[in-house]
Order: C-alpha cells, then sequence, then structure tokens
C-alpha cells in the first residue's frame, strides 16, 4: 500500500483493519469527511481515475467530479451529511467522473455513513458502467431507428426509454416521458384496466403482436386521443423485467376504413379526400380513374386532376404487375392478365388487399408505397369501382434496411458477425464443391488485448480494434470475408485456395501488418496475434467444423508462445479424446466401486480438538493410475457425471460421519464439496432433506462449499437457494476465499456461516506482507461479519501461531493430518494414552 497521510480515524488497530478491507475491495472506494475532504481511498480508485493516493489525499472530493457538477454536489454532500443514511449503488440519474488526464466516466455510486468519535464520515463505493452504457446505447439507437413510436416500461409502469416516434405521437418531450408512468398516457377510464393488465403482463411475460382485438386509445399531452395499436415484448436485463412496447396511431387506417364506407355508400365528397394525408385513387371497374385526391397528386407528381381519366396502370411498373399477376393465377387457378384485372382480382376479395408495391412517378423515380385495394359496391352490392389507398413507406423501408445490416454486422467496426460469418462460409464451401477448388479459414484472437481494455478503457481498446479491422480488411480480397465473432476474435475466409503454401504469404503479412505500431490519444500500442488456420474440405465439410478446427488451432498458436500461427492437425484432437476416455472410466469408476472418500480433520485453533472433517473424493483406476481430483472433477463437470458422483458422495458421507459421531460421542461437522453444477440442480434442497434424513445426520452438522464464482454467475438465485438450505439447519462455506471477488458487498449479500481461505495465501504468511495482509484483512472482515474463519493448506507451527493470534477460527492442512479413510479418521479422535 501506499504511504498515506493519517486522517482522522478510529485508534490504529481499527484504522488498520478498516484501511485493509477497503483496499480489499474490488470496487473503488473513497473515505470523505463532512468538508469534502479525501481521508482514505484504496488502489482501485487510483485506477479508476488515474490519480496517485498521494494526489488525492488531503484533497476536495468535488476534484472528481465533472466542473459543470460541482456546484450541485457540494450542495448534495451538505445534504448527506445533513441526514445521512446508507444509499444503494445508483440514483436513478446519469452520474459522472473525472479522470485525472480529463476523460469523463461513466459511474455508479454506493453511500455508506460512519459514525466515528471524530464525527460522521462517509464511504463511498464507486463502479465505472462505460459497458452498461454500451449497452444502453446500443439499445436506444435500434429503438430510435424503428419506425413506429418505441416505449420500455418497468414493472412497476415507468418510462425509461422512448424513441422520437413516441414525443411526436404523445406531443411530450422525452424528458417528460421519462418522467411519467405508462398509465398517464392512457385516458382516465381504461387505467384501473390498464393497471390490471399491466401486472398480468409481468407474472406471465410474453410477445404479444400488434393489436388485441379491441379499442385502444393513448392520451396526448393537450388532452386529445388518438386510437392506437400496440405490440408487446417482455425484455430481461439484469434480473429486472421490462416490456418493450411498440406503439402505432390508426388514425389514418381508421380514416381509410371510414372513407371506405363512405365510397360504398357513395357519399365520398372531395373535400374528404383533399384532407386525406394518404394517397386515395378511384377507379372504375374498367380501370379508369375518376378520382384522385391531392395527396396522392403529390405522392406521384402530377398537377391537380392531370390522372382522371386515366387508366389505373400508369403508376405502376410492368414487371411488378406481371410478377402479382402469376401470383394471383396460382393462388386462384385463373388465368390473370398482367393489366387491371390484377387490381379487380385484388380487390374483389372479402378483405382488403394490402401489401407493399412501387409507384412510378411522373419523372420515372419508383417510390414504395404500401397499398390497401377494396371493392366499391353500391345499393345493390354490385362492384362499381376500386378504391386504392396507399402511404409512402420509403422511410420505413430504410429503417428495416437498418436493422436488417445490425442484425448481421459488428455494431463496432461494421464488419460480418456470426450470422453472416456462416452464412458466407456455407456458400463459400458450395462453390469450392462446384469448383474443386479449397476453403481457408482463420480464427485471429489478439495477444494479451484483455490487458489494454483493463489498463487504458474500453474506448482506446474499441478503437483498437476497429484500426485492426480495417487492416485486415485491406489485405483480403474483396471475395474473401473479415469477420468479428466479438471481444478481440476475428475470423478471415479465403475462397479459391488451391494449397496451403499458397496462404502463407498473406498469413505473413496479417502478423506484420497488425504488429504495426499504432497511437491513440498519445498511447502508442503494439499488439500481436495468434492464428490458427484449417481448410475445406480437408479439416472439415461444414461451417461449424472449420470454425471450431480453426480456433482450436488457434488455441495451440497461443499455448506455444503467441505471436504464432498454427494449422489445424488431427492430433490437436488428442486432448479431447483423451478427455473423452476419461470420462468414460469415470463412469465405470462409480458403477464399479473404484472411488473412495477419505476425510481431511478440521481443528479448533482454540482448544486444538477436531470440529469437523472435509469429504475428499479419490479414484484409483486400474487403468489409469491414481488420478487427481483436479483431472476427473472438470470431467464430471463437463459430462454431466458429477451429479451422480456428488449424491454418491453426500450418501456416504453422510452415513460414514454418523458412524464417527458415534464412536467419538460428540458431534462433528460434516465439509462437503458442491460443484456449480450440482449448486445448479433445482431440487438440491430436496437432495439434502432427503439425504440427511436418510443418514440420520443432524442438518446443523453439514457444511456445504461452495466458490465465491458460484454465487455471483447469478447473484439473485444463488441467494434464494442458500437461504433455503439454511432453513434447512444446513451451514454454508464459502471456499478459495481471496481467490474471486473477495468482496464485502456480496459477504452481506449472501447468507454466509464460514468462509475458508485459500491455501495460496497460506503459503508464505509468515514471510510475504502481502499474503499476510490479506489474510489479516479476511479474518478482520469476517469478525466484523460475524462469520467464521477457517484457513487450509497449514502446514507449518509457524502457520499455526500466526492464524491463531490473528483470530483465526479453525485449520486444517497436513500440520494435522492428510485426508484419511473412515477408520483411520476414527484413530484420530482418540484422546492421547498416557505416558
Amino acid at each position: 500500500m501506499h504511504a498515506e497521510t493519517p486522517g482522522p480515524l478510529p485508534a490504529l488497530g481499527e484504522e488498520q483493519r478498516l484501511r485493509l478491507v477497503i483496499e480489499a475491495t474490488p470496487n473503488a472506494m473513497i473515505m470523505v469527511d463532512q468538508q469534502g475532504t479525501i481521508i482514505l481511498v484504496n488502489s482501485q480508485t487510483e485506477r479508476l481515475f488515474g490519480h496517485l493516493r498521494s494526489e488525492m489525499l488531503g484533497q476536495s472530493v468535488e476534484m472528481l467530479v465533472p466542473q459543470r457538477f460541482r456546484g450541485a454536489h457540494h450542495g448534495y454532500r451538505r445534504g448527506f451529511f445533513a441526514h445521512p443514511d446508507t444509499r444503494s449503488m445508483g440514483a436513478g440519474r446519469d452520474l459522472y467522473g473525472v479522470r485525472k488526464d480529463g476523460s469523463e466516466v461513466p459511474i455508479e455510486i454506493g453511500l455508506n455513513p460512519l459514525k466515528m468519535p471524530e464525527g460522521v464520515f462517509v464511504l463511498a463505493s464507486i463502479i465505472d458502467i462505460t459497458e452498461r452504457k454500451r449497452s444502453e446505447e446500443r439499445l436506444r439507437l435500434v429503438i430510435e431507428a424503428a419506425p413506429n413510436a418505441m416505449l420500455m416500461v418497468n414493472a412497476g409502469g415507468g418510462i425509461v426509454l422512448v424513441n422520437s416516434q413516441a414525443e411526436k405521437l404523445f406531443g411530450y418531450s422525452r424528458q417528460e416521458l421519462l418522467e411519467l408512468t405508462i398509465e398517464s398516457l392512457i385516458p382516465k377510464r381504461f387505467r384501473h384496466q390498464h393497471e390490471r393488465s399491466r401486472n398480468g403482463f409481468f407474472s406471465q411475460p410474453d410477445a404479444r403482436a400488434m393489436g388485441a382485438g379491441r379499442d385502444l386509445y393513448g392520451l396526448r399531452k393537450n388532452g386529445s386521443e388518438v386510437p392506437i395499436e400496440i405490440g408487446l415484448n417482455p425484455l430481461r436485463i439484469e434480473q429486472a423485467q421490462f416490456v418493450l412496447a411498440s406503439v402505432i396511431d390508426i388514425t389514418e387506417r381508421l380514416s381509410a376504413d371510414r372513407l371506405q364506407r363512405s365510397l360504398q355508400a357513395g357519399v365520398l365528397r372531395q373535400a374528404i379526400l383533399d384532407s386525406l394525408p394518404f394517397s386515395v385513387i378511384a377507379t372504375d371497374t374498367e380501370g379508369q380513374i375518376v378520382a384522385i385526391n391531392p395527396a396522392a397528386e403529390q405522392l406521384l407528381g402530377y398537377p391537380p386532376q392531370a390522372l382522371v381519366g386515366q387508366s389505373a396502370m400508369v403508376m405502376h411498373e410492368p414487371a411488378e404487375v406481371e410478377r402479382r399477376a402469376e401470383e394471383l393465377s396460382t393462388q386462384t387457378g385463373l388465368h390473370i392478365p398482367a393489366n387491371f384485372q390484377v387490381i379487380v382480382a385484388s380487390g374483389s376479395r372479402t378483405t382488403a388487399d394490402e401489401r407493399e408495391w412501387t409507384y412510378v412517378h411522373r419523372d420515372g423515380s419508383r417510390v414504395p408505397v404500401n397499398i390497401a385495394i377494396t371493392a366499391m359496391r353500391d345499393e345493390s352490392g354490385r362492384v362499381n369501382g376500386f378504391l386504392k389507398v396507399a402511404y409512402d413507406i420509403t422511410e420505413r423501408r430504410r429503417a428495416e434496411a437498418f436493422i436488417r445490416h445490425m442484425a448481421h454486422h459488428d455494431a463496432l467496426t461494421n464488419l460480418p458477425n456470426r450470422t453472416l460469418l456462416l452464412d458466407r462460409l456455407e456458400s463459400a464451401i458450395r462453390q469450392a464443391r462446384r469448383s474443386g477448388g479449397g476453403v481457408v479459414v482463420l480464427m485471429l484472437d489478439l495477444d494479451h488485448f484483455k490487458r489494454i481494455n483493463d489498463s487504458l478503457g474500453h474506448q482506446i481498446g474499441d478503437k483498437l480494434l476497429l484500426k485492426i479491422s480495417q487492416r485486415l480488411q485491406r489485405r483480403v480480397r474483396d471475395v474473401d470475408t473479415v469477420a468479428r465473432l466479438g471481444g478481440d476474435e476475428f475470423v478471415i475466409v479465403l475462397t479459391g485456395i488451391h494449397s496451403a503454401s499458397d496462404v502463407q504469404p498473406l498469413i505473413n503479412e496479417l502478423m506484420r501488418t497488425i504488429s504495426a505500431p499504432m497511437s491513440f490519444d498519445g498511447h502508442e500500442l503494439l499488439v500481436t496475434t495468434s492464428i490458427g488456420g484449417c481448410m475445406f474440405p480437408a479439416d472439415g465439410s461444414d461451417p461449424g467444423a472449420l470454425l471450431k478446427n480453426a480456433d482450436t488451432a488457434m488455441y495451440h498458436a497461443k499455448a506455444s508462445g503467441r505471436s504464432n500461427f498454427h494449422w489445424f492437425t488431427t492430433a490437436m484432437l488428442q486432448q479431447t479424446e483423451e478427455k473423452l476416455a476419461l470420462g468414460t472410466a469415470l463412469r465405470r469408476a462409480i458403477e464399479s466401486s473404484e472411488l473412495t472418500i477419505v476425510y481431511q480433520p478440521e481443528i479448533s485453533l482454540r482448544d486444538g480438538r477436531i470440529v469437523g472433517m472435509e469429504a475428499l473424493v479419490r479414484w484409483s483406476s486400474p487403468r489409469h493410475g491414481e488420478v487427481s481430483p483436479d483431472r476427473f472433477i472438470p470431467v464430471a463437470e463437463e459430462t454431466g457425471l458429477i451429479l451422480t458422483l456428488g449424491e454418491w458422495v453426500l450418501h456416504s458421507a453422510c452415513r460414514e460421519c454418523v458412524a464417527l459421531q458415534r464412536t467419538a460421542g460428540r458431534n462433528l461437522r460434516l465439509a462437503v464439496n458442491v460443484s456449480p453444477r450440482q449448486f445448479q440442480q433445482k431440487d438440491l434442497p430436496q437432495l439434502l432433506q432427503r439425504v440427511l434424513t436418510e443418514s440420520g445426520l443432524p442438518a446443523h452438522c453439514m457444511e456445504l462449499e461452495i466458490t465465491e464464482g458460484m454465487l455471483m454467475q447469478s447473484p439473485e438465485e444463488s441467494a434464494e437457494v442458500l437461504r433455503e438450505l439454511r432453513r434447512l439447519g444446513i451451514a454454508i462455506v464459502v471456499d478459495d476465499f481471496g481467490t474471486g471477488y473477495s468482496s464485502l458487498a456480496y459477504l452481506t449479500r449472501f447468507p454466509i456461516d464460514k468462509i475458508k481461505i485459500d491455501r495460496s495465501f497460506v503459503r508464505d504468511i509468515a514471510n510475504d506482507a502481502a499474503d499476510a495482509a490479506v489474510v489479516n484483512a479476511i479474518i478482520a472482515m469476517a469478525r466484523s461479519l460475524d462469520i467464521r474463519v477457517i484457513a487450509e493448506g497449514v502446514e507449518t507451527e509457524e502457520q499455526e501461531q500466526y492464524l491463531l493470534d490473528r483470530g483465526c477460527d479453525e485449520v486444517q492442512g497436513f500440520r494435522y493430518s492428510p485426508g484419511v479413510r473412515a477408520e483411520d479418521f476414527a484413530r484420530l479422535l482418540e484422546p492421547p494414552r498416557a505416558a
């Protein structure tokens, strides 16, 4: 840790503990007094803001706030100290920090007041939400591109995202909409019913197509109502449920319906036609135009009344009419000629024929339109003409083209994404089969790209990826494909290749091109790439196999020292085959009792007694010899055998623990490891309840050991599972603590009884200051939360004494005993004989 100027903190022991806890936290942590002076920071704060610790200590916290927000922040700080209380991460508004280089970073802050003898302080926890902002921006861009009004609503009815079409439809500004609930946009007489419908939707969310078979109305800002049609799509974002509503104004459609009824009744008035904003053309039964409104004249570029008396086919493309004639002929079984009879056949249906057409403008340009064709009938029901109601869909076509493009291209580099890559690779394979040529697939991965992102930020990382994509595109032919799979992985597909040697010069050029220096925002970067290649048809006959084998070759290139290229070979599959063979042998081992369980004692440092035992599975294979758990447990996890293996361990260990308790005449705790796949079982609590009941082991004697990573994969679901296990009486232990998240925030979030310090920190605890600091911080943090601590891997008296002096509760390791069979463990429980 850096040297710090002491602030007005508690007594030395508590101060050291607080500093260690804050330093161990993965978030940026800042402690501030009532005057806004920074008195304590951790190394994550230095990385986030770019300042050295010495540059921040003693300074006003407003130095980390952009200039435009400092006045408001000063008032906000005074208000907090006037009424200090815990405020969770996020504040429902945009927050930004300013780095040393002047750049701004979007952040989220949680506040905790600290009451000390010297006064009240605030401890702020800060996280960088750049990635979340980028995802939100992508979502916003897609929604903004939609031609309909789009509103995203949360489960409470609050509007959280809108597009410009929603502003136009309802007459509110975007900011005004974001401050409303969705019921505010619905007439009062429908609000109660809509609220019930919304609650029902969130209880059983599913996509609902446009229209609901009933009249719907929206309420504009000016108090007027507008008829609408709504489509709903559920969204789940970071454990929260939302609904994305697509809303269209159907005023024009309703107007068209009314217009049709007027035409059928013979009461059409030119004044009504003149007021309609969409094109209306009425013809007689022979196809001659008898009426046209100004909107149609404007759409087609003709002067007033110039089209009256002309054929309605003047604005249609002959080729399009011919295609429609063929389609109708197939559908009806009749011969429909490619003339006005196409309109007659379309309009003679029982419902309006609505589809996309292309109108020909007077100047010869083409206008995409949506046309509804209906027959007009007299009072006797006889057809006396046809009505064509159309509107321009140019903008909709552009929006659809944009969305189609986004669905097949990477948002950052505009390169083809995986979907388009697979399509092009399939086409290249078909072409190669016809021509007898070959297809080469190259998989590229940038070496140590994560370091650049972590040290310089995602903005520099994105600029680097964009530059690399441009360099790759310049080095291949137009007929080849460069795609981005995500992250820093790129794929190149080369067609018309006859041998691997044809590609080697290009591969060498690609590696030189990528490694050429680049400069972004004053940072000069040198990056290298690892490339794996394979070739059709020798290395695969379909896109999936080729991508998989190129990926395998790329990982071998990385494993051989990076900045390398490897062609795929079948020998690379040997490791996979060995893993499959080990999985088969493991299945037989479970069935043929080759597996055994050993128990390592857990010792109380207070009195030196054995208080518990950890169950450890061992495998002695006739074919593979002694197989390490580090080898067969991952195989069991991948193949699904871990569920069978885990249940066997639970049953066997519980039975043997009960027998050992009878021998010792006292309770012993049994610790059993749970794998990620076991933890995800829906019936895990029921399984444990059944095992405890059948074995007779009291629930309070069982400890389940889980890892930090398992908890953080799905925090909400994990917390609920742990609470259910705690209700059964089972204790929860976090294994390998210190190697993962090690977050004070998650320790307080989950019901945890004990944490196990990983052996990697215990090994050099007496000689390595960094390891000692971590162990001290873990013990201090656990004690403050009333959580017990056990250290594993204890081998020396020195390690034991260090842990005892720091207040560690329990230990295990070779100093006391390796894992032993149950009968040997029973002897460990016997009291020592008198000399």
